[in-house]
């Protein structure tokens, strides 16, 4: 495994990130604790997750399975850098969150992190993000919370996930005002077939020194071959992918990206990966494996070499929107 900085931080994470969310919903305890082992094993030291996964009346519950996985000792959680998120309902029943029991409030961030911190079974969190923006809490007050936190040592550091560039220039400044560190990573969708956060997003990561962690590199399915896995029976298409398929012009870029890899004897899923891997400010992308096999297969990505030809050629497959102001001011 490779290893770089988290940002402008000391950190030192593993250039893949261990995404839990399916742990719970389609992988059961015995066989995430598996995964877990089998990355930790590999070399994989980033486990990123969230107070909501498990969904619906099952919130919470992928932060358990983690905690049983710590509670077996070997080192784990020392082993481990843990990110989780907060700003969602938390409600089980579906119904509306009672006040303060969502978004970003210095009430509901103390609470919620009580709450993992008990379902993780650890007395600290090293990365504790907010899920999405908050139009309403000031990030004065968010700050003063997040600095409590790092006091008390239930937290060492802080991060976003689909903050806009402007929320990530506005979040650090007023840190830095308040003496505060700020934010130190910002988890993004962002893949080959979805782009624009090169527009405004990982720019701003970058002059603030935050790690960019992408999630769905995969896009949903659609850069893992896709097209192939229907033309053998191997796999029916839903959900996301189903509905972007049906648009003639995606289904001729992943038809045309498949193509392309196979030309070269490459597996469309590593080599969506190992692309990210090439760009400017990326820390490492988000990988969910809902089996051992789906994960041995992301590790692959980080030794494949992509060559500069390659790399060309997808850039004309799925090409990216260009910098910004110059790609729609001039």
């Amino acid at each position: 495994m490779k290893y770089t900085q988290l940002g402008r931080t000391g950190l030192k994470v593993s250039r893949l990130a261990l995404g839990t969310m399916n742990f719970g919903p389609l992988t059961n305890e015995p066989d995430s604790h598996t995964i877990m082992d089998a990355a930790l094993d590999a070399g994989i030291n980033y486990f990123d997750t969230a107070n909501v996964y498990g969904w619906d009346e099952n919130k919470g519950r992928t932060e358990e399975i983690i905690g049983t996985w710590f509670t077996q000792g070997g080192e784990r959680r020392d082993k481990t850098v843990l990110a989780t998120k907060m700003y969602g309902n938390m409600a089980l029943d579906g119904k509306p969150a009672w006040p303060n029991h969502d978004l970003l409030s210095a009430v509901n961030i103390r609470r919620s992190v009580e709450a993992s911190l008990k379902r993780l079974q650890t007395d600290y969190i090293d990365i504790y993000q907010f899920h999405h923006i908050d139009r309403r809490t000031p990030f004065e007050e968010i700050w003063q919370a997040i600095d409590t936190l790092i006091t008390q040592g239930k937290i060492l550091y802080a991060g976003s996930s689909n903050f806009p560039g402007y929320k990530i220039a506005q979040a650090n400044e007023i840190a830095k005002r308040r003496g505060s560190y700020g934010l130190v990573s910002e988890q993004c969708l962002y893949n080959l077939a979805e782009r624009s956060a090169e527009m405004e997003v990982i720019p701003a990561a970058q002059d603030y020194g935050l790690g960019v962690i992408p999630w769905s590199p995969l896009h949903s399915g659609l850069l893992g071959g896709v097209l192939k896995k229907e033309g053998e029976g191997s796999r029916r298409t839903s959900g996301r992918a189903a509905s972007e398929l049906a648009k003639p012009e995606v289904r001729a870029q992943v038809q045309a990206y498949e193509d392309l890899l196979d030309k070269h004897g490459l597996e469309p899923g590593e080599v969506a990966l190992a692309w990210l891997l090439t760009r400017p400010g990326i820390t490492g992308p988000i990988v969910g494996p809902r089996t051992s096999e789906q994960l041995t297969s992301a590790l692959r990505a980080v030794e494949l070499d992509l060559s500069d030809e390659l790399l060309g050629a997808l850039d004309e497959i799925f090409p990216g929107p260009g910098p910004s102001p110059e790609s729609f001011a001039w």
